[in-house]
């Protein structure tokens, strides 16, 4: 019996309850652990909860904004404050686009 393909949306639900330890987060973002490490002293990554290892776990969240950070300063040669940047005002559209697209699933107009 074939199985059908997951739905993005389910996927992305299933990555929302993964855990990752430093070793898997580096291979899953193609960057390694210093990379992580010093945006993490920087400010620009927030620190992880302490789980069974000393630096701790990360949540899919993360991921996501590793990858995009690494991908900006890798492809625009972009300095790290910068992709930091870039990524928090792309997650602030993603989250002003589901509360709008909410909003207009209970009615409301957009706004002329």
């Amino acid at each position: 019996m074939m199985r059908r393909p997951r739905s993005p949306l389910h996927v992305e639900a299933m990555l929302d309850d993964l855990w990752l330890d430093m070793d898997a987060l580096c291979r899953a973002a193609g960057v390694d652990a210093g990379w992580v490490r010093m945006r993490t002293a920087e400010g620009l990554l927030p620190a992880p909860p302490l789980g069974a290892r000393d630096e701790g776990r990360f949540d899919a969240a993360l991921l996501r904004r590793v990858r995009r950070m690494a991908l900006l300063e890798r492809d625009f040669d972009a300095v790290p404050e910068l992709a930091a940047l870039v990524a928090d005002m792309e997650a602030e559209i993603e989250r002003l686009r589901r509360r709008l697209d909410a909003l207009a699933g209970l009615g409301w107009d957009e706004p002329r």
